[in-house]
């Protein structure tokens, strides 16, 4: 096989050493944007002799077709079922013989593609990993294939109460938005997918200059030079279909309610939010995690399982994306119960918006919070997936000497201030599935 030339060839060249991350035993990170527009994460780290390589393409669900629903999630899972003269039996062969895993999914707002695999194999499982990028066969029967496994896992989750509230309240929260479909699909938009589908996706959206990629592991600055970049700088920058996204939420208060055979009740109450560059983030953070995202020591586990006994489960989330998304607060409870915990978790809610913190709920959600940052980059896979991330968010290669400092700076006028401005009774969406009978709620 004819090699690369060593040189990189590069239009901007940006190696930013992030030395921040070192305070957290972060190796550094060095960024590159190729000369086909691709961004270029490097980061070694040479205590064991692998490599993990995660792609991030910026495209998800959200840039779904209407009536097309699922069809990102299946053009990334397609990408593995056939490449550049392998089927997926073949590609599978090759990768299990060297121990190594390919992966690739898609969420609402991006899809990622990851290798994981030793360092003495790099150049055997790296050419797979570009070519079910560049050139995805895309086998019309295995696709076929694949249509009816997620239909039939669709139908099959219908029985489980946690998806069908989860699904009823996206739907109703985001007004048809982009947002508002399962990022699968439905059963009837997935049975209308077709190949000719997902290869048009493919080429709107598989682009170097729409994707981010970053490398974790046991590598040096030569073999990334020589080896990695040019073989990257392969795949030609092409133009990328633009699509406006926009999310409306739902203005007024409205109570879904779904009959289910069911012994547990489950409950979503949330509103429209924020976007993860929307400022008040950080002090979002520390106002949830006081609330419902701090586990056994939120108030509303104090409140609705330790206290009144009603609940085996409950808490809340922010979740804040590329773009708008909710605020949530969801518990299981039994039946005959459901009516005082939802009462009670929409209490707990109106008290974060209607009075301070204390001090040291303040100072134990903050100490948590910085303390257990280091805890989500403690494997290559997860340091990978994060830094994608924060290049794709914005968020800059300081960004992990920086969380401290930003969740340190809450105050508890903060904490009261976003209560007020996110969580909003009046808009709430309220979703019960339950016996409705038994639940008193018919």
């Amino acid at each position: 096989m004819r090699r690369a030339p060593l040189k990189v060839c590069v239009a901007v060249l940006l190696l930013v050493a992030a030395s921040a991350g070192s305070a957290l035993g972060l190796p550094p990170v060095q960024r590159t944007v190729l000369a086909n527009g691709m961004v270029l994460l490097v980061s070694e780290e040479h205590s064991l002799p692998f490599i993990t390589i995660n792609l991030l393409v910026e495209t998800g669900s959200k840039d779904d077709p209407p009536g097309e629903e699922g069809l990102a999630d299946l053009t990334a899972s397609s990408l593995l079922l056939g490449a550049e003269g392998r089927t997926l039996q073949q590609i599978n062969e090759e990768i299990d013989f060297m121990g190594a895993h390919l992966d690739a999914g898609a969420n609402k707002d991006y899809t990622s593609v990851s290798l994981r695999v030793l360092k003495k194999d790099l150049e055997r499982a790296f050419p797979i990993f570009m070519d079910v990028l560049m050139k995805p066969t895309f086998p019309g029967e295995e696709i076929e294939k694949d249509i009816v496994r997620i239909a039939g896992a669709i139908q099959s989750s219908e029985d489980r109460p946690g998806v069908v509230a989860e699904r009823a309240f996206q739907k109703a929260l985001y007004l048809g938005g982009p947002y508002g479909h399962p990022t699968e699909g439905t059963q009837e938009s997935v049975k209308r997918l077709t190949r000719e589908m997902v290869e048009k996706f493919h080429r709107a959206y598989y682009h170097p200059n729409n994707s981010i990629l970053c490398l974790v592991g046991d590598i040096d600055e030569e073999t990334v030079k020589g080896y990695v970049a040019p073989r990257l700088e392969q795949w030609q920058r092409q133009a990328v279909q633009e699509r406006k996204i926009e999310t409306s939420f739902a203005a007024q208060r409205e109570t879904i309610k779904i009959d289910k055979a069911v012994t547990q009740a489950t409950i979503i109450i949330g509103n429209g939010a924020m976007s993860r560059d929307n400022p008040d983030y950080y002090a979002a953070v520390v106002m949830n995690h006081i609330l419902g995202g701090g586990g056994l020591n939120s108030r509303l586990m104090d409140d609705i399982r330790n206290k009144r006994g009603l609940a085996y489960s409950v808490a809340s989330a922010f979740e804040a994306r590329k773009y708008p998304g909710p605020f949530r607060i969801e518990l299981q409870t039994k039946n005959r119960s459901a009516p005082e915990a939802m009462k009670a978790a929409m209490e707990d809610a109106e008290r974060m918006r209607t009075g301070p913190v204390s001090e040291r709920e303040l100072d134990e959600a903050k100490k948590y919070l910085i303390g257990s940052f280091p805890q989500r980059l403690s494997t290559q896979e997860r340091i990978a997936s994060f830094y994608a991330q924060v290049e794709y968010y914005g968020l800059g290669l300081d960004y992990p000497g920086k969380y401290a400092s930003l969740i340190s700076a809450v105050t508890r006028g903060d904490v009261l201030r976003v209560g007020r401005a996110y969580i909003r009774p009046d808009a709430s969406v309220i979703v019960i599935v339950a016996d409705l009978k038994e639940a008193g709620m018919e």
